[in-house]
């Protein structure tokens, strides 16, 4: 097992990490447009008088990126986990890497789906493959550390 490559599981990790500054960059490319627009309709209102309730009504192609970005620190936290374990306990192999990299594609194009046209059922299938591939890793993992 210590053959391959244990600094393998740091690809899909940084892909995810790079998923999620683009998702905050994209939140706010969305975001800022709407506020000022908000603040434009509204003369006296300042930055500050913007309450998350006024951003809870702002029409999906704003909010919908900042749920996304929430998600991002949700079920990717324990991949980030897993990912570490791995490395550390020198378990790193092709059927992680895998799973891994399966884990990481399908949040990315669920981020996408999600941040563009969002359609739900689109979005819950790419979430059921990126969660069935980060139990994998945690089942696996956690009967290699038991047996």
């Amino acid at each position: 097992m210590t053959d391959f490559s244990q600094d393998a599981i740091f690809g899909p990790m940084l892909l995810m990490m790079w998923l999620t500054m683009t998702v905050w960059f994209y939140m706010y490319s969305q975001r800022i447009p709407y506020i000022v627009g908000y603040l434009e309709k509204r003369p006296g209102l300042k930055p500050e008088d913007i309450t998350a309730e006024t951003l809870a009504k702002a029409p999906p192609s704003v909010r919908n990126s900042s749920d996304n970005l929430k998600n991002l620190f949700e079920m990717p936290i324990l991949f980030y986990g897993m990912c570490c374990y791995l490395f550390v306990t020198s378990q790193v192999d092709l059927v992680y890497q895998c799973a891994a990299w399966t884990f990481a594609i399908s949040r990315v194009l669920h981020s996408v789906v999600h941040c563009t046209y969002n359609k739900v059922m689109t979005r819950f299938r790419l979430y059921c493959i990126s969660s069935l591939s980060l139990w994998f890793i945690l089942g696996r993992a956690t009967y290699n550390q038991l047996s």
